[in-house]
């Protein structure tokens, strides 16, 4: 499967700061990275549970690690992806991180309005020059705490955070004022949809209210000419290689069936 983005999808990525792309991954590739993740006992192990304000918890493992041949990097380094990021922010690009995001049903937590740049200024990067792309690898509806964003938020620039609960978050006042003037968009996904998003792009979600889980992974990508510290779960630049996107099903099928045997 291929994938090229077009330039009215750049022009829209410019001007609201995302894009959302419907079936950029297939129902195979999902039911595997679905699959892998639940039997995944090496990545739950890292889980943590970061607390909202109301003290419900939604669960993430996070790492930056690109030397493994698993579904995860084959997704990272997928030419769907790291093609289409770099036409979006018009530069190279490589992995800053990734993470897989879990909502449980009823019980799952949300999280404040913020920016992913609100993070990464404390990491030295200079500029805002970075994007993640959010996969859903099950369905994400309002319901069970899909993704918000406030179109064209991107070009506030960067606000001040702070600490809510056990996150960091946007001030509430600035997020207030953003939104009286900008569209709340809910970014309700299939399964194998992705949403591109630009690092100053306000986003937040709601706990998750329904019997549905919401599972997420989340690649994030730096730009090659945006220094910053050099961090575990978040480098300074190199090289990303990029793979066949055929190799999503191929390493899945490789890795899930050494996780059956293994069991």
């Amino acid at each position: 499967m291929s994938f090229s983005v077009n330039p009215q999808q750049i022009a829209q990525f410019c001007a609201d700061g995302f894009i959302l792309v419907e079936d950029l991954y297939t129902a195979e590739e999902m039911d595997l990275l679905l699959q892998i993740g639940k039997t995944d006992t090496e990545k739950n192990e890292m889980v943590h549970a970061p607390r909202d304000a109301q003290g419900r918890e939604s669960k993430l493992w996070l790492t930056s690690d690109t030397d493994r041949s698993d579904i995860y990097n084959a997704i990272c380094h997928g030419r769907r992806m790291v093609d289409t990021m770099e036409a979006l922010m018009d530069d190279e690009v490589y992995l800053y991180h990734y993470k897989m995001m879990v909502k449980e049903p009823r019980i799952g937590g949300a999280w404040e309005w913020h920016q992913d740049y609100g993070y990464w200024y404390n990491n030295g990067a200079l500029y805002p020059d970075m994007a993640s792309c959010m996969i859903a690898v099950d369905r994400a509806h309002a319901g069970n705490g899909c993704l918000q964003v406030l179109r064209g938020s991107h070009k506030i620039g960067r606000i001040e955070h702070g600490q809510y609960g056990t996150q960091t978050g946007a001030h509430p006042e600035r997020v207030a004022l953003a939104e009286q003037h900008l569209e709340r968009v809910y970014c309700e996904m299939s399964p194998g949809a992705a949403l591109f998003f630009h690092a100053n792009l306000l986003h937040c979600s709601d706990a998750n209210e329904s019997a549905d889980p919401r599972w997420s992974l989340i690649c994030c990508y730096n730009t090659r000419h945006n220094p910053c510290d050099d961090k575990p779960g978040h480098p300074s630049y190199q090289p990303l290689e990029k793979w066949e996107d055929g190799r999503v099903v191929e390493i899945g099928r490789q890795q899930y069936q050494a996780m059956q045997t293994d069991g």
